[in-house]
């Protein structure tokens, strides 16, 4: 089943949802019930509460009316003759006056012995077509009468739909999977980060733990930057308001954080940006065609004022990390520059096992071309660049209109996780148009002046963003090189604890990060702790240990490994670190 007629198979349930409830609660309203992307859902105006332990009920009333939904009828009606029966539906009444209003046709679509107003978009002979064990309701969930919390607030009861049972339960089982590996818990239980109320939504803290696995991310890729030959630079977290203009980032990106202004009266506005800065550092000295490509990076925080029903643990925040680059380049470089950096963001997928991923272009929206900056014929050949670089380097993609930035097209590379989700991480934009806007040129072979072209670029996007999906991509269970402790030293009774300790410094001054677990408590107690914070390794000390001059290593991953040397433990960890396993 391709993706529009799964559309319709779920749209098709939505109005099947909406018959059964009104036959149930005949003095509810129904409202609006569009397809999502994993089934359906429909807001309903009810005189008394329901919840979750009536959807039972529903869904079986659901099943029954679906024996006798055999074809959809459409029928187009005059404003009057829809209004009139609607006539005590005040919600469909709002949404005839807006379609009369915009001169639009009206369509009613029938199925069984339910109407509903409807543009379209339905299952031929719905039961035909749809396996009575490829849906179910999921839950229940308050929502505004069209999104504004002025207006009255709806039940909306959500479901579940795909073409098969299997896929159903398939489903199923990785959102339950999923909620096991949410990082906002693992996150609370593993220590990593904390949000307070009091900081501000949005704006997550990390704690120790957490702070190591991003110092680790931080300076992996700054190594790998600096061996593709980047400039690591610094700049301010604000800047005059007129940067942001001349960018054009004050008008067009509706997430600049509000202004401040100093005693002098001049306004300054925190980053939601890098670029405009590094645009001013290429211009602080003169640059010959011999100087490009020229790649500066920095690890660097930006603020955005996300919208509060928006913001999501570390996958959406207000406050954001990025590993971001810009390439000053010529125009004969570009195709060369992306292929490395394809190269630079295969090498780090590899790393943590994203071996696949899919390549969405990005371009502007040929209907709203105001919203963007320069020329038809200057967004047609970046378009065109990107469309051709993909196809060279012989990706499969697809083409997203509205998607661009401001200011030029981009990839975007979402990569599947360990349970099969879909992350967006990689992007590289391609700009010709702030080059133009900065006046940032380069002198040329024929000792004239041109202008450079700017490849935005970030491998993982924000290390927020990239932390909150690998806590859910390991589950927690971080490899040896990430984990905030690699090794806890467990001594099994306190005359063991001298030795353990001997043992704790050997690994602590070879810089292994170890944790010594001298607790007065059983052995027992102490392997489950390190059991439950995920460590890699822990080392078991006891009368035959110390006897041996040996200890006795525990896998996390691959359970008991027996008895090693000190010295033979410290190599097996220096070298699984140094080799990121």
């Amino acid at each position: 089943m391709d993706n529009n007629n799964l559309h319709n198979l779920r749209h098709s349930l939505a109005h099947l949802l909406a018959a059964a409830v009104l036959e149930i609660y005949t003095d509810a309203k129904n409202t609006i019930g569009p397809s999502i992307e994993d089934g359906f859902y429909y807001d309903f105006d009810f005189s008394s509460p329901i919840s979750d332990k009536d959807l039972p009920k529903i869904e079986k009333k659901m099943r029954e009316l679906l024996k006798t939904w055999k074809e959809f009828q459409s029928e187009e009606k005059t404003g009057e003759e829809s209004k009139k029966y609607f006539s005590d539906n005040p919600y469909k009444l709002e949404i005839i006056n807006e379609i009369v209003e915009k001169g639009e046709k009206i369509t009613l679509y029938t199925c069984g012995n339910f109407t509903d107003l409807c543009r379209g978009g339905h299952l031929e002979n719905p039961a035909k077509e749809i396996d009575s064990g490829s849906f179910k309701l999921d839950r229940i969930a308050g929502a505004y009468w069209r999104g504004n919390e002025k207006n009255k607030m709806l039940t909306r009861i959500y479901g579940l739909a795909f073409e098969t049972k299997e896929e159903l339960e398939a489903y199923i089982k990785q959102r339950e999977e999923a909620q096991k590996r949410d990082h906002k818990k693992l996150g609370k239980e593993l220590g990593l980060f904390t949000i307070s109320e009091l900081v501000g939504k949005g704006l997550p803290m990390l704690m120790p733990k957490g702070n190591i696995i991003k110092t680790e991310l931080e300076n992996f890729i700054r190594k790998e930057k600096e061996k593709l030959g980047y400039s690591f630079v610094t700049i301010p977290h604000i800047a005059r308001k007129e940067l942001y203009i001349k960018s054009g980032h004050m008008g067009k990106y509706d997430a600049m954080m509000p202004t401040m202004t100093d005693e002098n009266g001049e306004e300054f506005v925190m980053k939601a940006m890098n670029c405009p800065h590094h645009f001013e550092i290429y211009n602080a000295e003169p640059h010959s065609y011999r100087d490009l490509p020229l790649r500066i990076a920095e690890n660097t925080t930006v603020y955005r004022n996300e919208k509060s029903g928006e913001l999501a643990g570390l996958l959406r925040v207000k406050n954001l990390t990025q590993d971001d680059t810009h390439h000053f380049i010529r125009a004969d470089q570009i195709e060369t520059e992306i292929e490395m950096i394809f190269g630079l963001m295969q090498r780090v997928y590899a790393l943590f096992n994203f071996n696949d991923y899919k390549v969405e272009i990005s371009v502007r929206d040929p209907k709203n071309k105001e919203k963007y900056f320069g020329s038809d014929e200057v967004w047609e050949k970046a378009e065109g660049i990107l469309i051709n670089s993909a196809k060279k380097m012989d990706l499969k993609y697809s083409v997203e209109e509205g998607e661009a930035a401001f200011y030029g097209p981009k990839i975007d590379i979402k990569v599947k996780d360990s349970i099969g989700r879909e992350w967006q991480l990689t992007t590289v934009q391609l700009d010709f148009n702030q080059p133009e806007n900065f006046e940032m040129d380069y002198t040329g072979e024929d000792g004239k002046k041109h202008r450079v072209v700017v490849l935005h670029v970030a491998i993982f996007g924000s290390f927020e963003r990239f932390m909150g999906v690998l806590i859910e991509h390991y589950a927690g269970a971080f490899p040896l090189w990430l984990s905030p402790v690699q090794v806890k030293v467990i001594p099994v009774r306190e005359n063991h604890n001298e030795y353990a300790k001997k043992v704790f410094e050997l690994l602590k001054e070879n810089g292994i990060r170890a944790e010594l677990d001298d607790e007065d408590k059983n052995l027992g107690g102490k392997v489950r702790d390190a059991k439950n914070n995920k460590i890699p390794y822990w080392v078991v000390i006891g009368d035959k240990e110390i006897e041996a001059n040996k200890i006795t290593l525990e896998s996390r991953d691959a359970g008991q490994l027996g008895q090693i040397g000190k010295e033979e433990l410290v190599t097996k960890l220096l070298g699984e670190i140094r080799n990121k396993k």
